[in-house]
């Protein structure tokens, strides 16, 4: 099966041997959800809790993944769209400064550098271009906030806060 990797660590995150959880409820929201699958033999095939993988290997820029029990093309169909995670508890810790685990900013107040107050970090998502910081403002609607160093000089996680500098019309979108 191919993986869309989305972290940048691939070779120890897909490592074999590994167990990732699976969380079937994350399907695009470009698209409806797909029937579950039926086998050949008429039965249909469910998403499993967690996947242990078997094999990995790279052909073509693309991350290929054997995964345990699942050796049918139904069962790797009924996989896809599927968001695959871990533990966030047993993360280690980054040791580059720069660098963040999600769970870690999910939640953080977000501030101007001036101290403003604009909300919370709701959630990373990661573009191509760069991540990008879920903004949960307080009158309900969010804002993206692109994750680089000259809109987001500082995160503090001891402080539990986000600084950001956001250009004029950035929180406006």
């Amino acid at each position: 099966m191919t993986v869309e990797v989305r972290t940048d660590d691939p070779e120890a995150r897909f490592a074999v041997g590994t167990v990732l959880r699976t969380d079937p409820a994350a399907e695009s929201a470009t698209r409806a959800p797909a029937a579950p699958p039926v086998t050949a033999h008429g039965e249909l095939v469910r998403v499993p809790e967690a996947l242990l993988i078997e094999a990995v290997r790279w052909h073509q820029g693309r991350l290929l993944i054997c995964f345990d029990g699942v050796y049918d093309r139904d069962v790797a169909e009924a996989l896809r769209g599927t968001l695959l995670w871990v533990d966030s508890a047993k993360l280690l810790p980054p040791t580059d400064p720069d660098e963040f685990n999600d769970h870690q900013l999910v939640g953080l107040a977000v501030v101007t550098t001036s101290g403003e107050a604009l909300g919370e970090v709701a959630r990373i998502d990661h573009a191509p271009a760069s991540d990008l910081l879920v903004l949960r403002r307080p009158e309900g609607h969010t804002a993206l906030i692109p994750f680089v160093k000259a809109i987001v000089p500082e995160v503090d996680l001891a402080g539990g806060r986000v600084v950001v500098d956001p250009p004029a019309g950035l929180l406006d979108l």
